[in-house]
């Protein structure tokens, strides 16, 4: 009977950055671009299929909003697939996983929650707060 592997999960215990946490998060990335450039296929297949005429004014105002949140969807889609390749980018030039702005490592729990962050949890919050200062005014 063969031992159960169990699969690998980065580590506070290990040094940051190696090469094995930056494969995972390579493979993370490149698992997720690939699910968005399959859903956004369905998705342009669908709109294709569905571009019909409907009779029904109802129908057609319903379908015309269906398509419209669905582009949306699709753009906000191409921008994030924009910040996984910039990810991907950061994982080739040893830049991936450190702070933008302090340039000291980001937390690996928040790599792992989102694998294309580019600013510390405190730097993340510093930048929101500007951003509603401004806002406010």
């Amino acid at each position: 009977m063969l031992a159960k592997v169990k699969p690998y999960r980065p580590s506070d215990k290990e040094p940051f950055m190696n090469e094995r946490q930056r494969e995972y998060f390579r493979a993370k990335l490149l698992q997720w671009r690939e699910d968005i450039l399959k859903e956004a296929k369905e998705t342009l297949q669908h709109l294709q299929e569905e571009n019909q005429n409907h009779p029904d004014l109802a129908d057609r105002a319903s379908s015309e909003t269906d398509r419209s949140i669905e582009l949306r969807a699709r753009d906000r889609q191409r921008k994030l697939i924009s910040k996984i390749d910039e990810a991907l980018g950061r994982i080739e030039d040893g830049t991936y996983g450190y702070c933008e702005e302090t340039g000291e490592p980001i937390s690996l729990r928040r790599l792992e929650a989102r694998p294309i962050a580019t600013l510390s949890v405190e730097a993340q919050e510093r930048h929101e707060r500007r951003e509603k200062v401004y806002r406010d005014d």
